[in-house]
């Protein structure tokens, strides 16, 4: 059971990001592994198996990120990452292009929500279809995001519109290329107890619908046989 992050998690990312190499992380290994990645899968767990008795039939996951970065994509940068996430998502082999609700602790702070990293065109295609055929549903939950403080949308744009909106709160949908609905913060008090648990599962009940519209785009039809 999650009892909450400690000084340990905190000191050891702003180590790693400062001392980035094997030397040193192996040194410090585990502290890594009581403070940092352990607490991480159990509060996984927790928010997992909340999420998974909320919606059973859609098989889903949990996946926390390794500390280790791919070798292929160092860029110059340490073998180390400094920050650990974990997800909650319906298994799937290509996981960037699909919905995903996930949790990160960084040295400066958190954050959580629920998007894509990296979408197909295609599924993004079918979103503005759907929303052409049906622009109610997404108003409504644009209104509900809208009406509240914790969460904002965020998205990557294509540099200019794919199509016109059907209205002016619909147009961050037509622009978008990638997008996520999430909640950014500092090292709050809440992290290094319980507290965050019940904060996350108010988070991700609020982003149930949100997730329950997105999940479901790969069924839809794909538009570009229609303009074919």
């Amino acid at each position: 059971m999650f009892t909450g992050f400690t000084d340990e998690t905190v000191d050891f990312m702003w180590g790693i990001r400062f001392n980035n190499e094997r030397t040193w992380f192996e040194a410090h290994k585990d502290i890594y592994l009581t403070h940092f990645y352990q607490p991480m899968r159990e509060l996984g767990d927790e928010l997992y198996d909340y999420l998974a008795a909320k919606r059973p039939d859609l098989g889903l996951i949990r996946k926390v990120t390794r500390i280790y970065r791919d070798v292929r994509r160092l860029h110059g940068r340490g073998p180390y990452k400094e920050s650990l996430w974990f997800s909650v998502e319906q298994p799937a082999e290509e996981w960037t292009a699909h919905p995903t609700f996930w949790f990160e602790l960084m040295p400066e702070g958190w954050t959580c929500g629920m998007g894509y990293y990296m979408p197909k065109p295609v599924t993004m295609a079918k979103l503005r279809a759907r929303i052409d055929r049906d622009p109610d549903t997404m108003e409504k939950l644009m209104r509900r995001l809208n009406r509240q403080k914790e969460f904002a949308l965020e998205t990557e744009d294509y540099k200019r519109p794919r199509a016109p909106a059907p209205s002016k709160l619909l147009e961050p949908w037509y622009r978008a290329r990638s997008f996520t609905i999430c909640h950014n913060d500092q090292l709050t008090d809440e992290l290094f107890s319980r507290d965050i648990v019940d904060h996350l599962k108010r988070d991700f009940t609020f982003l149930l619908p949100y997730y329950d519209y997105f999940v479901t785009l790969d069924g839809d039809p794909d538009p570009r046989d229609a303009d074919g």
